[in-house]
């Protein structure tokens, strides 16, 4: 059996996560940093402090800032890139003499606010038609890295790479269902991120479990309802990719999204916030993306449109909770 060479672009806490996994299950694994300096540190100290700290990254997983090094003779490369660079990025790998054959999987979670276009969309422009799939679900690095069970779901229009997919990254604690859906599970994975700075901020604010289920349950019918309007199947955000991340991301201590709306409703600054954060908080620009997708497809998004408010038009977080609660009257 052929050798697969992978590559992971992104050094933050998922992609180590999943350079790592992979080279425990025995495949010859590179990792690729944007920094060079960054690249020289972990080169060094193996260890990837500012992402996943206390987590040794193995001598074997080869690790560089050169683009082009990286990609070079790789049958399968991960994207594990923040959406707002992923454009910038496969711009540069298709100026190189890039693997037209290799596998590109998507583990961004996140939608372009310029274009709003998702992570598929954008490798079909800038690549091509490459054999593509998407990676997603109710992943915390952490837990992940450290063997704690989880699933996550692999979609892709090309049943037989799914499969294919789906045995390179299942292990005994790292579950991977398939699916057909892509833009459903692309969208479940971005989505959730903004309805998770809507329950950080109501856990800022000091409100309870009753809240919390409600951002949550109507969370989830906003998603879906934007989502088919985009054309993804209603039954993919009951899922894994769905549900199943959004509850992860709401309640978690490690969400990054969750985090940034619990600052914002103790009365922190954006500014400030994201001055403390070595991580990116997709939800933020995901949720300018998803207002606008809104108004586009003409869907109405009440949760979504709030986050988007608090976060791009200082409206403040007691406020939009009043207008939310106050909206005319409706049936579920």
């Amino acid at each position: 059996m052929k050798e697969l060479n992978i590559c992971v672009l992104g050094d933050g806490g998922w992609g180590t996560t999943l350079a790592i996994m992979l080279f425990r299950k025995g495949y010859k694994v590179s990792l690729w940093s944007a920094f060079a300096d960054y690249a020289a540190v972990l080169n060094k100290q193996r260890v990837n402090r500012k992402f996943l700290p206390g987590v040794k990254i193995p001598a074997e997983i080869e690790i560089s800032s050169d683009l082009g090094i990286a990609i070079r003779k790789k049958d399968l490369i991960i994207i594990a890139i923040p959406s707002q660079y992923v454009r910038r990025i496969l711009k540069k790998i298709s100026r190189l003499s890039f693997p037209k054959d290799a596998i590109y999987l998507s583990v961004s979670k996140g939608i372009e606010i310029v274009s709003l276009r998702q992570v598929s969309e954008i490798v079909r422009e800038e690549l091509g038609k490459v054999k593509f799939a998407v990676l997603s679900g109710p992943t915390i690095a952490k837990e992940v890295v450290c063997g704690i069970p989880t699933t996550a779901v692999v979609a892709s229009c090309d049943k037989n790479l799914g499969s294919y997919l789906q045995s390179i990254f299942t292990t005994e604690r790292f579950r991977v269902y398939t699916n057909s859906d892509v833009i459903g599970v692309e969208l479940g994975g971005s989505l959730k991120n903004v309805i998770a700075i809507a329950c950080g901020i109501s856990d800022g604010l000091g409100f309870g479990t009753n809240t919390k289920a409600a951002i949550l349950s109507r969370g989830l019918a906003e998603i879906s309802r934007l989502g088919v309007a985009i054309g993804a199947k209603e039954i993919t955000f009951s899922g894994i990719s769905g549900l199943g991340d959004l509850v992860t991301t709401c309640i978690s201590p490690y969400s990054r999204n969750r985090f940034v709306g619990e600052q914002i409703g103790r009365g922190k600054a954006l500014r400030f916030i994201r001055s403390h954060m070595q991580m990116v908080a997709e939800g933020m620009p995901t949720a300018k993306a998803a207002y606008l997708l809104g108004l586009k497809f003409k869907v109405d998004l009440p949760i979504i449109t709030e986050v988007y408010r608090v976060l791009y038009k200082n409206k403040l977080p007691l406020r939009a909770v009043k207008d939310l609660m106050t909206r005319k009257r409706k049936e579920e």
